[in-house]
C-alpha cells in the first residue's frame, strides 16, 4: 500500500491535516530557500535597504541566477504541494498534470509577450551585457541596475523610485562608463588677471554645489589648475563634475549663472561666452587584449581656495 492509498482510507479529519501538513510543509521548504539566497545576497542585511548587497555588486551575474534559481524551486514546490493536495480531493494527479500541461500550451500561445520577456531575458543575463549596479538608459529610462530578471528588468532612478520594464520593450541600452557623465567648466581669465582670483570666487560655488544636490553631483568637484591654449592665447581655470546622466542642467543653468554673478560682482565686464561648459567623451583604450578605460585619468586638485596656482 502506498502512501496515496493509505491517506485515501484515513478518516476526513486525518485527511484535513495531511493537507495542513503539506501546505505548511511546501511554505517552510519555499521560507528556507528564501532565507538562503538572501543570506547569499545580502549576507547579515536582511533587506537590500541596510546597505545593499555585496557579493552582488562582486558577482552580479552570481547574483542573478541565484535569484532565477529562488523563483524557479518555489514555482516547483508550490506546484507539487498543490497537486498532492488536490489528490485528496480525489483528483487524479496525471489529470492535474495533463490539465496544466494544456493550459501552459494554451496561455504560451496566447501570451508570446512573456515568452519574448524570458527570452530576452535569458540573452541579457548570460551575455553580461547589463549587470547590477550599472547606470544604463533603457527605453528611455535612466537609473542604476536593480536586478534583470526573467521578465523585468528593474531600475532605480535618480528619485529612488524602482522602474519595472518589461524585457521585451529593451531595445537599445545606453550604458554610462563609470556611471555618471563628466562635465567641464572652463572660465575664462581675462588678460591679465589673476587666477587666484577667480579660483577663490569660482570654488566655493563649486563646493556648495556638491553640497546641496549630492544626489547629482556624483563626487566632489575637480579643479585642473590654469590651463594655456595653444593657439589662441587665452588662460583658462577648468573645473570637472561628475554628473548623475541627465543632469547636465545643473551646471549649465544653475552653476553657470550663480558664477557668472559672483564673478561680474569683482570683475563688471566678465562676459558670459567666457565660461564654457563642454562634456568629454571617454577614451578606451586597448592593451595586450585587455580594454582599458581611461576616462579618469585626467585626476585633478581639491577645491582649496586658499591654494596658490600659477598665475
Amino acid at each position: 500500500m502506498n502512501l496515496i492509498e493509505f491517506a485515501s482510507e484515513m478518516p476526513l479529519l486525518y485527511r484535513i491535516l495531511l493537507i495542513i501538513f503539506i501546505a505548511g510543509g511546501a511554505h517552510i521548504i519555499v521560507t528556507i530557500i528564501r532565507r538562503i539566497s538572501q543570506f547569499i545576497l545580502l549576507g547579515q542585511n536582511l533587506t537590500p535597504q541596510q546597505g545593499g548587497s555585496e557579493f552582488a555588486k562582486r558577482y552580479p551575474r552570481t547574483a542573478t541566477v541565484i535569484t532565477i534559481l529562488e523563483s524557479t524551486l518555489t514555482f516547483i514546490i508550490y506546484f507539487v504541494a498543490l497537486g498532492l493536495i488536490l489528490q485528496e480531493f480525489n483528483l487524479s494527479l496525471r489529470a492535474y498534470l495533463a490539465s496544466t500541461t494544456v493550459i501552459g500550451l494554451a496561455i504560451g500561445f496566447g501570451s508570446q509577450g512573456i515568452v519574448q520577456d524570458v527570452v530576452i531575458g535569458l540573452t541579457l543575463i548570460f551575455s553580461n551585457l547589463i549587470k547590477m549596479g550599472d547606470v544604463v538608459e533603457v527605453s528611455g529610462q535612466i537609473g542604476r541596475v536593480d536586478s534583470v530578471g526573467m521578465r523585468f528588468t528593474v531600475l532605480i532612478n535618480l528619485h529612488g523610485q524602482r522602474v519595472f520594464l518589461p524585457n521585451r520593450n529593451i531595445a537599445v541600452i545606453s550604458q554610462f562608463r563609470g556611471g555618471c557623465i563628466r562635465a567641464y567648466v572652463d572660465f575664462q581669465i581675462p588678460g591679465n588677471e589673476n587666477a587666484n582670483r577667480i579660483r577663490q570666487i569660482v570654488s566655493p560655488l563649486a563646493a556648495a554645489l556638491y553640497s546641496q544636490h549630492k544626489a547629482i553631483v556624483m563626487e566632489e568637484p575637480e579643479y585642473f589648475g590654469v590651463q594655456n591654449t595653444t593657439k589662441g592665447g587665452w588662460r583658462y581655470i577648468r573645473y570637472k563634475f561628475k554628473l548623475w546622466p541627465g543632469q547636465g542642467a545643473l551646471i549649465e543653468t544653475n552653476f553657470r549663472q550663480m558664477a557668472l554673478a559672483r564673478l561680474r560682482e569683482n570683475l563688471p565686464d566678465y562676459a558670459d561666452w567666457m565660461i564654457n561648459i563642454t562634456y568629454r567623451s571617454e577614451r578606451l583604450i586597448i592593451k595586450d587584449g585587455t580594454l582599458i578605460d581611461d576616462s579618469d585619468s585626467d585626476e585633478g586638485q581639491p577645491l582649496n581656495p586658499q591654494t596658490e596656482v600659477p598665475q
